[in-house]
């Protein structure tokens, strides 16, 4: 893999500790030097390749352990929990654009039929060797920041099409075609998310998706690894999360502003999904945020 030190070069020049928007549109680098702690993050589709290191990412109760040469493509907006296992950490990801996606489908004719079976929401595998190519060219843009506006669609184009031609290709067709079962699994995704304080209900849910109860049940469970309900649950606490690290709420407002009525029930349910009481868990999360 004689493309990986290039590459974790450029990115360990332009990226600061963490996640980082590039200054290239829909480019991301991530840098880590040291292990982390699991935390709360929210992944969007994307194509990420892991340069060098090695990571852990739990969506639901399914593990994914990904390493230098390996890459993941997410197809769904997912709460996940993420740490470091080994640093350094450096890795480099793609938006993929649904609207974009399904441009180039249709001037390839490579549409994914409707009643195809959804992707899981998480798909790893050693990177393609046709990739190699024009991910380095878009890293090295953030080197020739003039060039950047006039060679990223371009740049952007070319690696659609070689993820429409690659081992990914029937997640990433899933993505771009809008009567897939995985966009309608999305709908309701994107629902949960921008309602998590609202009670659910999953026939509401499976009419937005435009499937049967048992067909959206079976389809949502694929591409997220949960029921519709754990799905909303894990959303909620994981906005709960964010609201204490803030430090502007305490543990009982937080809960209620994500929809719980019980204080009791949220510290439990809190405390069995991030393994200690909120008040405890947010201060330890500000205290390695911190350190760090």
């Amino acid at each position: 893999m004689t493309f990986l030190p290039e590459m974790g070069a450029i990115i360990a020049r332009h990226a600061p500790p963490d996640l980082s928007p590039s200054a290239v549109p829909g480019l991301r680098l991530y840098r880590s030097d040291v292990a982390t702690r699991m935390v709360s993050v929210a992944y969007e589709p994307m194509f990420c390749l892991v340069v060098s290191g090695s990571k852990q990412t739990v969506l639901g109760d399914v593990v994914y352990t990904y390493q230098t040469g390996e890459c993941m493509v997410v197809s769904a907006e997912l709460p996940v929990c993420g740490s470091v296992l080994e640093p350094p950490y450096l890795a480099v990801s793609i938006d993929l654009n649904p609207t974009t996606i399904a441009a180039m489908m249709l001037e390839t004719d490579a549409v994914a039929p409707p009643d195809q079976p959804p992707p899981s929401g998480i798909h790893i595998a050693p990177l393609d060797e046709d990739m190699v190519d024009p991910l380095t060219r878009m890293l090295r843009l953030l080197d020739r920041p003039d060039e950047i506006a006039v060679m990223t669609p371009m740049i952007e184009r070319e690696l659609i099409w070689r993820l429409l031609n690659s081992p990914y290709a029937a997640t990433v067709r899933q993505i771009g075609s809008t009567e897939s079962r995985l966009s309608g699994v999305s709908r309701a995704i994107r629902w949960i998310r921008a309602n998590y304080a609202t009670q659910v209900r999953v026939e509401d849910l499976s009419d937005m998706a435009g499937m049967s109860l048992s067909t959206f049940h079976r389809h949502f469970r694929t591409v997220t690894t949960m029921s519709p309900l754990q799905f909303h649950k894990q959303v909620r606490l994981q906005e709960a999360r964010a609201r204490l690290l803030s430090g502007g709420e305490g543990a009982a407002e937080a809960g209620f502003a994500v929809g719980y009525d019980s204080p009791s029930q949220f510290s439990r349910e809190y405390t069995r999904r991030f393994g200690l009481p909120p008040a405890r868990d947010a201060a330890r999360l500000r205290e390695t945020l911190t350190v760090g």
